[in-house]
């Protein structure tokens, strides 16, 4: 499991209009949400997608992109876009190596059986590439709103050092 403080790790995945999304590209940049889900058009997830999606304005004012990532193929992450009108950028983990790498994809006891399932998680990264917030086991109804809340302080608090060392250079 990753917590707050630790380097996010780097990643290069497609999204839903097979476009290559590079993290360690988008560093400097803005905040970055990612969050971890199961699958794609479920109730669940879609409930997820369309509550950070509602709430895009809000994340861009706050200078942050929003990334949803699950193991679907990147033809049913566009079907699943456009079925919903999301505005979250949708990238396709296939085979699961950057799940593993956020320590998103677990072995758990499903109907007296261990498999590997998608633990939905989400993380916020800084333009560093630190990890804010961590959390994993997420509740998806509401969840937005919550990390919406955490990236405004993290941008009030990037406005307010820029602003002191702004000030620390003018005397």
């Amino acid at each position: 499991m990753l917590n707050a403080g630790q380097p996010a790790p780097l990643f290069e995945l497609p999204d839903a209009d097979l476009e290559l999304f590079n993290l360690g590209d988008q560093l400097g940049q803005h905040l970055m949400v990612l969050y971890f889900y199961a699958k794609d058009d479920t109730p669940g997830c879609t409930a997820q997608a369309i509550e950070f999606s509602d709430l895009d304005d809000d994340f861009r004012r706050c200078d942050c992109s929003v990334l949803g990532v699950s193991r679907d193929e990147c033809f049913t992450h566009a079907d699943f876009r456009d079925k919903h009108g999301l505005t979250v950028r949708l990238l396709s983990d296939i085979d699961g190596e950057v799940s593993r790498r956020y320590g998103v994809w677990r072995e758990r006891e499903v109907d007296g059986k261990l498999r590997f399932c998608m633990t939905r998680s989400t993380f916020i990264i800084d333009r560093k590439g630190v990890i804010r917030y961590a959390q994993y086991g997420v509740n998806p109804r509401g969840h937005a709103g919550e990390v919406l809340e955490r990236v405004r302080a993290l941008h009030m608090k990037g406005i307010r050092n820029a602003h002191q060392q702004e000030l620390g250079r003018h005397p």
